[in-house]
């Protein structure tokens, strides 16, 4: 593996576990785009290399500190977990079958409503 391509994936582990330890995200709205635009990967493989990458890291590291801190709750996690790991493999049977464009205007639209709602509750909120 070149060195330039090296120091991308970790510029992009970096910055996901930095937003992901302060926000809670980074797969689908830090890795996937990250990987798309800075490593040239395709929206199918930056999907699946996001869902392979987090495996691990967020389901020990990020998760453990704020266990250790009474801010887990154990019962709705599992119960999180087990729908997320059936309906994302149901999706992931139309999204691997789905064109790249289709899934990036998709994505795009999702992350562009949840922005706009963002900015909305925070401006109520400043009133």
């Amino acid at each position: 593996m070149p060195v330039a391509q090296l120091l991308v994936f970790v510029a992009i582990g970096g910055l996901a576990g930095v937003l992901s330890a302060l926000f809670g995200i980074g797969g689908g709205v830090i890795i996937v785009p990250a990987l798309i635009y800075w490593a040239g990967f395709d929206q199918h493989l930056a999907t699946g290399t996001s869902l392979a990458v987090l495996l691990p890291p967020v389901g020990v590291g990020a998760a453990l500190a704020y266990y250790r801190q009474g801010e887990v709750d154990v019962k709705a996690a599992a119960i999180i977990a087990v729908s997320l790991l059936l309906c994302a493999w149901l999706v992931a049977q139309f999204a691997t079958r789905a064109s790249g464009s289709h899934l990036r205007l998709l994505f795009g639209i999702f992350v562009t409503l949840l922005g706009v709602s963002l900015v909305y509750d925070a401006f109520r909120q400043l009133r």
